[in-house]
């Protein structure tokens, strides 16, 4: 009897983390306040209802869906039994295809968040911000709660450098990390650096000729089957293929030419179809180009002319897993299906989704029946607008659902697992960055689930530590009979840290002598320098070197030896016998 009332009061927990988390009930919007502009229709829900769902169709019908699976049925009268049992239908539906009844929020940038990716296994997520910052999360090492999820690591991939792209490879054991620079950083599953790529020589004409890249990496992408091959695009006009252990050179290089006059463009997306057969590729000249794996690279197999507007950044190509349709989202606020089989015009285009951000992506739900994508906030005549969530159908490109945010929170990065089942939505805001993750608790798997099911422990006396029960007072100019003795480990962590030159952003210390070890400075060429300059003989006195080998040289001649037999002693004149004889 006691385990099982245990086992009721932990459930009982659980479900109370859950309704916590569940989503706001949301007043009913026209879809046009904060997707605009869309399709031309009545601002206001309409009662009828065209065939087809629509953004103004469904905006009424958001309200019933945002309520969750554990909000109760509305009253239904006499005359509406038919009705309501169908909004009944279509929300247990709906909650069955979308699972963002619930969410957690991840909060620890502070800065747009640009980037955005899971692990095959869907344990941890990797995130990466215009704060420069990259961070790891992980669901099972985190604690219960919103307020306790932190990562449990946090750094500077580049410097000052953007976050691009992120991209885990098919066996999750390791990861890309692309920032604005000209090198791609290869990191292993624990967030610890395995190489940085080569970038190439900005003298070089031909692209072909360079080892890297000599422009700024925009994006990356694994092949699916190859788990040490992947490619990266970027501003110089190529797209690269490397080897992930040769971090020297890549493997292929395709060279995108432009049909305009210089021949050049900007390349900002790559990827990889879901059997590694082709490769896309979109430009800022808004073309859209797909490559054979196994061709020469000399001219793509496919192209699309005017796919976006000209001059704006497509932030995402994706393929399906059939193999032939393509997915674009571009910074000029369209998303558009393609059938490579048929690839001069899309099939489908989807009604503007305003967009801020050229990392805004679309991904396709887990049965591919729909894509998701990430409206921004926009300014209004009453201030700022909202951002949110919307739902694609994939036959149409109709808006089929959309979830409304806090105002002034834009939508980036999507992300939807399909072995968890959660959409991880990353939100920006006018200051601060978060990552939302929203899931369902009857058809999601883990993810957030795992930290909900952890209870909160009680605070105890004993979990305090002791600088809260008893704080030391510190007084650095006590005398010793006076100071108090601190934590023998925080003192040694602390002695340690100090001798940390990175830590303790200790400056070098200045050279001694002239060139001394061949330090001149922080230079490519340093670490040759340092072997061919070692020690300097300016310094010493070439009178005393000389005279330490004038014994040497009187008792063993190695050149002048010969001397010894006709060469005549010298006879030199004393003189202090001369002094003796002039007195």
């Amino acid at each position: 009897m006691p385990m099982s009332f245990g086992k009721q009061k932990k459930s009982k927990a659980v479900q109370r983390n859950f309704d916590q988390s569940k989503r706001e009930e949301e007043p009913s919007l026209p879809a046009n306040s904060k997707l605009s502009p869309v399709p031309p229709g009545p601002s206001e829900p309409s009662t009828a209802g065209p065939s087809r769902p629509t953004a103004v169709a469904l905006s009424s019908s958001r309200d019933l869906d945002g309520a969750g699976p554990f909000a109760p049925p509305p009253a239904a009268d006499d005359n509406d039994e038919d009705e309501d049992s169908g909004f009944e239908d279509e929300e247990e539906s709906a909650e069955n295809l979308f699972p963002i009844s619930h969410e957690l929020v991840l909060q620890d940038h502070n800065k747009v968040v640009s980037a955005l990716t899971l692990d095959p296994s869907g344990a941890r997520v990797l995130s990466g911000s215009y704060d420069y910052d990259c961070k790891l999360w992980d669901f099972g090492g985190m604690g219960g709660g919103s307020g306790e999820a932190k990562p449990f690591k946090s750094w500077e991939p580049a410097g000052s450098y953007y976050v691009h792209d992120l991209k885990f490879s098919p066996g999750g054991d390791q990861f890309l990390v692309i920032s604005g620079t000209l090198q791609p950083k290869l990191y292993d599953r624990d967030g610890e650096e395995l190489a940085t790529y080569i970038k190439g020589d900005m003298y070089i004409r031909d692209m072909k000729h360079t080892a890297g890249h000599v422009g700024e990496v925009t994006a990356c992408a694994w092949h699916p089957k190859e788990n040490n091959t992947f490619i990266t695009s970027s501003n110089d006009s190529t797209i690269r293929i490397w080897d992930a252990e040769n971090k020297r050179k890549q493997k292929t290089v395709i060279v995108v030419k432009s049909k305009e006059r210089g021949a050049r463009t900007k390349v900002t997306t790559c990827a990889f179809s879901h059997d590694g057969k082709f490769i896309a590729g979109a430009c800022l000249d808004g073309t859209l180009n797909i490559w054979g794996s196994n061709s020469n690279f000399v001219r793509p197999s496919h192209t699309a002319e005017n796919a976006h507007e000209k001059g704006r950044e497509v932030g995402s190509v994706v393929f399906s897993v059939d193999g032939h349709t393509v997915v674009s989202r571009g910074i000029d606020e369209y998303t558009k299906l393609w059938d490579i089989r048929s690839f001069k015009k899309p099939v489908f285009t989807s009604p503007k989704v305003m967009t801020l951000y050229p990392e805004t992506n679309a991904v396709f739900s887990p049965d591919e029946k729909f894509i998701i994508t990430g409206a921004a906030a926009g300014r209004t005549e009453g201030g700022m607008g909202k951002g949110g969530l919307v739902f694609l159908r994939k036959d149409g490109l109709d808006i089929e659902k959309s979830v409304d945010f806090a105002p002034g929170e834009s939508v980036v990065r999507v992300a939807w697992h399909p072995k968890i089942n959660q959409a991880c939505v990353i939100l920006c805001g006018l200051s601060t960055g978060s990552i939302r993750l929203l899931y369902s608790p009857t058809t999601s798997l883990n993810g957030a689930k795992l930290l909900l099911n952890k209870s909160r422990k009680k605070a105890t006396i004993e979990s305090y530590s002791d600088s809260l029960l008893q704080p030391h007072i510190i007084t650095p100019h006590a005398l010793p009979m006076f100071r108090d003795d601190l934590d023998r480990q925080t003192k040694r962590k602390r002695e340690k840290e100090r001798d940390d030159p990175r830590k303790t952003r200790k400056p070098m210390p200045p050279l001694h002598g002239p060139g001394k070890g061949g330090r001149v400075g922080a230079s490519a060429t340093q670490h040759v320098v340092q072997h061919l300059v070692r020690d300097s003989t300016r310094d010493e006195d070439p009178r005393e070197a000389l005279l330490k080998y004038a014994n040497l040289a009187e008792s063993d001649p190695k050149w002048t030896a010969a001397w010894r037999i006709n060469q005549p002693n010298p006879v030199f004149q004393n003189a202090e016998e001369e002094e003796e004889e002039e007195e």
